[in-house]
C-alpha cells in the first residue's frame, strides 16, 4: 500500500516544481509551454552550431592548441546561454563572437606580435571593464556616442572582414606584388572543394533550411574525405585537452604593454553586437515594454560580461549574443527556458570536441564567407543620400578589412562623422557623447603617426 503514496507524493512534488519554474520562467504571460521552449532550444542550437568548428579553425591560425579551443568554445557558449537563460530569462544564445576572433588572430596575434596569451588578458580585462560599466550604467553614455548609420556601417565591415579571411583561407584569393590580391589556383583541390562548400551553403539557405552553416560544414567535410583530403586521427575526449589554454591568460603583460586599444575594441564590439541583437530578438519575441525599453535590460549585460570572463579564462574570445537565436525566436521561443536548453546542449558538444579535427579548413572556410555575406544586411540602415552620414559609414565599412582592424575602421568612420558635420553646421546632430570620443581617437591617429 505505500507505493501509490510514495509515488503520489512524488508526482506533488514534481508538480510544484513544474509550477514554479513555469511562474519564474512566465509562461503564462508569455503564452508558451515546455515543447514549444524546448524545441526552440534545439533550433537555435542546430542554427549555429557551426560555432563549435568554425572559432577553433580561426584561433588555430593565432597558434592556439585546436583541441583545447573547441572545448573552451562549448564551455564559454554554454555558460554564457545558461546564465542568459535562468538569469536575465531571455531566449537569447551566446557563444564566441564571429569578427571578434579574427580580429583577435589576424589583427592582434599575427599582425601585432601579441602573444596569444597576452591578447587573451585583454579579453578578460574588457570583460572585467564591462562588467564594472554595467554595474556603474556608463554603458548608456558609450551606446549614445555612436551613430546608428556607424553601427550599421561596423557591422557591414566585420562582414567584409571575415568574408576576406574566409576567402583568402580557402585559397580563392591569394596574394599579388601587382594587385596586392588577386584570384587564387582553382584547380587546387582545396580551393575547389571550398567553392563547393560556398555553393552547398548558399543553396541550403535559399531552400530555408535553418542548420544551413552546419550542414554545409558537414557535408563539404563528407565530400572532402570521399575524396581523400581529411587527415584525421580519431581520439576520446581528455579533460586535460583544455588544459593548454585553460587559465593561461597573461593579464600583467596585458595591462603592461599598453593594449587599451585592443581592449577598448573588444568591449566596444561586445556591448555594440549584445546591444543591437538584443534589440532584434527582443522586439521578434514580443518582450519589449509598450514604452520600447527592454525588461531586465542589466541582467543581460551581467551575462554576457561573465560568459567574456569564463571564456577567456578557459581560452576563447569575447562572448558575444548570437542573431541566430532569432530561428528559436520563430520556432516559438519565448522564454528563458529556450536559452537553457540551447546551453545544456553546448555542453553535449563538448564531449564531441575531438571531431573537430576531422573538419578540413576547406569546409570552416566556407562558413566565414557566408555569415560575413549575412552581416552586409546592415547596410540598408544607412542613409546613403546624406554624404554627412554616407561618407563617414563608408570609411568604416571599407577601412575594416582594408587594414585589418575593427579599430581603424570606427575611428575613421567617428572622427570623419564629427568634423563634416561640424564642416557643414550641423554640430547638433552628432551625439555629445560623440565629441570626446572622437577627440580621443584623432589623439590615436597621431600617435600612431608618430610611431610610422
Amino acid at each position: 500500500m505505500p507505493a501509490p503514496v510514495i509515488t503520489s507524493r512524488r508526482s506533488t512534488l514534481f508538480g510544484q516544481i513544474k509550477a514554479s519554474l513555469e511562474n519564474y520562467f512566465e509562461f503564462s504571460r508569455l503564452n508558451t509551454d515546455w515543447k514549444t521552449e524546448i524545441l526552440a532550444g534545439f533550433t537555435t542550437f542546430i542554427t549555429m552550431a557551426y560555432i563549435v568548428f568554425v572559432n577553433p579553425a580561426i584561433l588555430k591560425d593565432a597558434g592556439m592548441p585546436l583541441a583545447a579551443v573547441s572545448a573552451a568554445t562549448c564551455i564559454a557558449a554554454a555558460l554564457g546561454t545558461l546564465l542568459m537563460g535562468a538569469f536575465a530569462r531571455y531566449p537569447i544564445a551566446l557563444a564566441p563572437g564571429m569578427g571578434l576572433n579574427a580580429y583577435f588572430t589576424y589583427s592582434v596575434v599575427k599582425g601585432m606580435g601579441v602573444p596569444w596569451q597576452t591578447a587573451l588578458g585583454a579579453v578578460f580585462i574588457s570583460g572585467v571593464a564591462f562588467l564594472l560599466l554595467t554595474a556603474l550604467g556608463i554603458r548608456q553614455w558609450i551606446i549614445s556616442a555612436i551613430p546608428a548609420e556607424l553601427y550599421a556601417a561596423l557591422s557591414a565591415g566585420i562582414g567584409l572582414f571575415i568574408a576576406f579571411i574566409g576567402l583568402r583561407n580557402a585559397g580563392l584569393i591569394q596574394p599579388s606584388a601587382a594587385t596586392m590580391v588577386t584570384i587564387g589556383n582553382l584547380h587546387n583541390p582545396n580551393a575547389a572543394l571550398a567553392a563547393f562548400g560556398i555553393l552547398l551553403i548558399a543553396i541550403l539557405q535559399a531552400w530555408k533550411v535553418r542548420a544551413a552553416i552546419l550542414a554545409g560544414i558537414l557535408g563539404t567535410t563528407l565530400v572532402g574525405a570521399l575524396v581523400g583530403l581529411v587527415q584525421w586521427h580519431p581520439q576520446a575526449f581528455r579533460w586535460e585537452d583544455m588544459s593548454a589554454t585553460m587559465f593561461q591568460l597573461d593579464i600583467k603583460s596585458a595591462l603592461g604593454i599598453g593594449l587599451l586599444e585592443i581592449i577598448f575594441v573588444f568591449l566596444f564590439v561586445d556591448l555594440f553586437d549584445n546591444v543591437g541583437t538584443l534589440v532584434a530578438i527582443s522586439k521578434k519575441a514580443n518582450l519589449q515594454e509598450p514604452d520600447g525599453t527592454i525588461p531586465r535590460v542589466n541582467r543581460i549585460l551581467y551575462a554576457d560580461a561573465v560568459a567574456t570572463i569564463a571564456g577567456s579564462l578557459s581560452g576563447t574570445t569575447t562572448v558575444v549574443s548570437y542573431v541566430e537565436s532569432a530561428a528559436g525566436v520563430a520556432a516559438g521561443g519565448r522564454s528563458g527556458v529556450t536559452s537553457v536548453v540551447t546551453g545544456l546542449l553546448f555542453i553535449v558538444a563538448l564531449f564531441a570536441a575531438p571531431l573537430i579535427g576531422a573538419v578540413p579548413g576547406a569546409a570552416t572556410a566556407p562558413a566565414l564567407v557566408v555569415v560575413g555575406g549575412l552581416m552586409l544586411s546592415s547596410i540598408g540602415e544607412i542613409r546613403w543620400d546624406d554624404v554627412c552620414v554616407a561618407f563617414p559609414a563608408f570609411l568604416t565599412l571599407i577601412m575594416i578589412p582594408l587594414t585589418f582592424s575593427i579599430a581603424n575602421g570606427l575611428a575613421f568612420g567617428l572622427t570623419s562623422y564629427v568634423l563634416i558635420h561640424l564642416a557643414c553646421g550641423r554640430g547638433k546632430e552628432v551625439p555629445k557623447a560623440a565629441y570626446p570620443l572622437a577627440f580621443l581617437l584623432l589623439i590615436r591617429f597621431i600617435y600612431m603617426g608618430s610611431r610610422l
